[in-house]
Formats: structure tokens, sequence, C-alpha cells
């Protein structure tokens, strides 16, 4: 399914001297925490990048992440949608633990409501922040709108992006033509900017890399480039005149596989950028690089081998890419089976830095280092979800995995069975009925489903042929 990955010299001989753990020594012998750039892809699909496998496009700059380090097999989002998945990753805990969690994601209603991340809830910026980082968010925050939540007041020291959910390529305005409004930001400052989102964001990032070479920072930083792309609308670069068509409308008639692989080849190209003003700059030795997705893959997403995509919590919705690149302290071009999950980054990005989390919140996520840096044999996981729409409900224990939608339920081995046809609960009833038992005690530590929150499927009948049966509510 993935083709092999071809190391240089240059990576061979890194591969050699790893050094677990251990932080960079400057040159008075100090020991220097690692900068952090943390990649964020909106919608990409398990399969979607050519070193998991996709074969119509290739993503050359994001697969030197996986030549140079790592590539997870087992990674999983928090939730099969965005807001959901990014509470979980800027807090380490289990979305459903907070309000802003359960919305599906934010929406127009959720704003009426004032649903947001709460701004005394500690941070992956604000606690990396607190250990002397600057910390930075370019691209996509969907958490929540001012004057009570944003980024500045969750801990980032600066915010280039936007705040909803999904604004065009374009205009950088969001929602249809009679609501359409603009929503790009500097820091809670509105502006108004020419250019391709994704090369906007580019270009946002490659001048804070070089903004920090050039003043000789000795504080450490957490660069956080939150891509809207795929997102939709489906528009590539170049892509003017579909802009226009659509009025910055949800664009189901628009799209194909090609204008897909543009808009991901533009953001690899800006992945390129970013890692080349790194090393220009001399940070890319002590700097750790993460690419990831927030959820499974939408319409145009290759999500091979799974079932299921955005809104289900099939491991098509699920299944996410992940890259880590952290030269001394990851072998190049390694593989993890590691069962991993997006609030994991959280404990994993603090014990890099060498900082603890907040007491007051324990974490639901865990340390990923000692299976990144020491090599470590991969640990078994007990992973949990919920999603509102279709009573949706799973939970993974070791290979296994317990299935809820509606009224049928499922046992499935993903380890055996990745496409999620052979229902085993039959077959292996007391297993099945343990992981009920434990599912409800698990979900009975968490809030519960709120009946306003926002939810829904990725499309209905109306919209995509394949999807008869399925109705909005």
């Amino acid at each position: 399914m993935t083709r092999a990955l071809r190391l240089t010299r240059r990576q061979a001989l890194a591969a050699t001297a790893v050094t677990p753990l251990a932080l960079v020594a400057s040159g008075e012998g100090a020991l220097l925490p690692p900068n952090i750039v943390f990649i964020l892809a909106d919608d990409l699909g398990y399969a979607d990048l050519s070193c998991y496998g996709r074969r119509d496009y290739q993503t050359p700059h994001i697969d030197r992440l996986a030549a140079e380090g790592v590539r997870f097999t087992q990674a999983y989002a928090n939730s099969a949608v965005c807001s959901a998945t990014r509470t979980a990753l800027i807090t380490g805990r289990y979305q459903y633990r907070l309000a802003v969690g359960l919305e599906e994601p934010l929406s127009a209603s959720s704003r009426e409501r004032n649903v947001g991340l709460p701004r005394e809830h500690p941070t992956l910026p604000s606690l990396l922040k607190r250990a002397g980082y600057e910390t930075m968010l370019i691209g996509k925050w969907h958490l929540g709108w001012l004057p009570d939540h944003g980024p500045l007041q969750s801990g980032y020291d600066h915010f280039w992006g936007f705040r909803g959910g999904a604004l065009d390529y374009f205009t950088h305005k969001s929602g249809p033509a009679n609501t359409a409004t603009d929503d790009l930001w500097d820091g809670d400052v509105p502006i108004h900017q020419a250019g391709y989102l994704t090369e906007l964001m580019g270009d946002q990032a490659v001048s804070l890399v070089r903004r920090w070479a050039a003043e000789a920072k000795k504080a450490p930083f957490l660069l956080s480039l939150h891509f809207n792309a795929p997102h939709w609308p489906w528009e590539g670069p170049g892509d003017e005149a579909e802009s226009e068509r659509i009025k910055n409308l949800i664009d189901f008639d628009g799209g194909s596989l090609a204008t897909f692989a543009r808009m991901v080849a533009e953001m690899d190209r800006q992945v390129g950028r970013v890692l080349e003003a790194l090393e220009s700059a001399g940070m890319a030795s002590n700097t750790m690089v993460v690419f990831t997705s927030d959820n499974g893959g939408e319409r145009f997403a290759d999500v091979w081998p799974f079932s299921g995509r955005k809104t289900d919590l099939l491991e098509g919705g699920l299944r996410i890419p992940a890259l880590v690149r952290w030269p001394g302290h990851i072998r190049p071009a390694s593989i993890s089976p590691q069962v991993a999950i997006t609030m994991d980054w959280l404990p994993t990005l603090l014990a890099a830095a060498n900082v603890e989390p907040d007491p007051a919140y324990p974490l639901d996520g865990i340390n990923l280092l000692p299976t990144l840096a020491d090599n470590a044999r991969p640990v078994s996981r007990k992973l949990f979800w919920r999603y509102k729409y279709n009573a949706q409900r799973a939970f993974r224990d070791g290979d296994l995995k317990w299935l809820k939608i509606n009224d049928n339920t499922f046992l499935f081995n993903v380890a055996a069975d990745p496409l999620e046809r052979a229902n085993l609960k039959d077959r292996l009833t007391d297993v099945y009925r343990r992981m009920v038992v434990e599912y409800e005690a698990w979900n009975a530590t968490m809030l519960p489903d709120d009946p306003a929150s926002t939810t829904g499927p990725l499309g209905d009948a109306s919209q995509l042929a394949d999807h008869y049966g399925v109705h909005r509510r």
C-alpha cells in the first residue's frame, strides 16, 4: 500500500546518532528545549499523502517528514469532526469533558449560545508559554468567538488566521452569499489581504521563522500551523472564477479529484517552504515537527483500507496520517504501530519541552516519547468515542473495536479486518458484553450529550448519491 522510503546519506548517518529524550546542548553547555512546529491539515484522509499510499499525486515535502522521522500507522483523531478534535488537541483531554467539545462542530447556533474554550482552562500554548515559549497560531481556530474566546485568550501570543470552521480561499469570507462575513484576523483585529489562503498561511509561517532567526531569540517557540486545506470549498490555486461562481456557498456541485490534488499539493508546497526556512535559519536540528489531520477524509479523500468518512466513527472517519520529525531523537524512516490519538500530543510535546501539565486538569492522553525516541514497545490502549448524530459510539480495546450506530451494534478486529466487515459480536459474546459495560462506565464520567449542540452527517441523499437513506435532522 505504501511506497518504500529511500534514505539520503545524511539521513542514514542521522539514524545512528539518536539521543533518546535528550535536549539539545547549546554552545555554553546549557540544555535547550526544542522549538515545536505543529502542522494540522483539515479533513485530510488517512491515505491522502503519497507516503501513505495516495496514487494520483505526490506530497514530497510532507513525505520528507516520514523519511526523516516516524510515520504512525494507527493514529486516530479524537473526533470525526473538527471542533471536537481541536478541543482535545489543545487540552490533552477527552473533548466530552468540556461543553465546547460537545459541538460537532461549532456553528452559528453555538455562537449564539456563546460556546467556546474557557479561557481559564490550561492549554498546550498556555502551558508552554508559562515555561518561556513564545506561542503562535497561524490558521484555523474554531474554538469560540470574541469577546470571550479566542487564541489570544487561550495562551497564544500571536494569531493570524480565521475563527470559524471554513472560509473561501480567495475572498476569505465565511457563510452563504447573503450572510457572508469576513473572517481573517491579525490578533484580534480583522484584516483584508488578497491571495490564496494556503499560500498566505505559508507566508506567515516562513516570516515568523525568519523573524525569530533574525532577532536571535534564546527562548523556544511553538508554531501551530493549522491549514484549512483540503476542507471545502473546493478551490485550488488559480480558481478565482470558481470562488466567484459559488459566492461562499458550500459547493455541493463543485470539486473533483483533480481540484483536491491541487489543494493538497499547495499545502505540501507550503510545508516545504517552512522546512526550508527552518534549515536556512539553522533551527531544523532543534525543532520537533509534527504533521497530522483533525479527522478522517471528506468526499474526495482516500481513506483506504478503511470504510467510512468524516462524521463516521468507522475507521475512515477517525484514522489519520501522523508524522513526527525530531533530528537526533527519532530514527529516520521509522514506522510506529503504536495506537495514538490527538489528545496524546499535549503530553508528548510537554514532555519534549520538559514542562509539567497542570495537576488540576488531569490528562487523558499519554506521552508518546518513549515509543518515539526510546524505541519502546507499543503499549495497548483503550480509546473511546461518541458522535451525537446517529447515536454513534465506539470503543477500541487492543485490536478489538465495539461500535454502535443507532440500534446496530458491532464488534470488529480492526487489525485483521480494517474495513470493519466481519461482525464478531455473536462469536465473542463475552468480550462484546464486557466492552459494552466498560464503555458505559467510561461514558458516565463524561458530560452528557447536549440536546442543543450541533451535529450532523457529512452529507445527505440529496447531495451525495452514495448516501441514500441519510437525511439531515
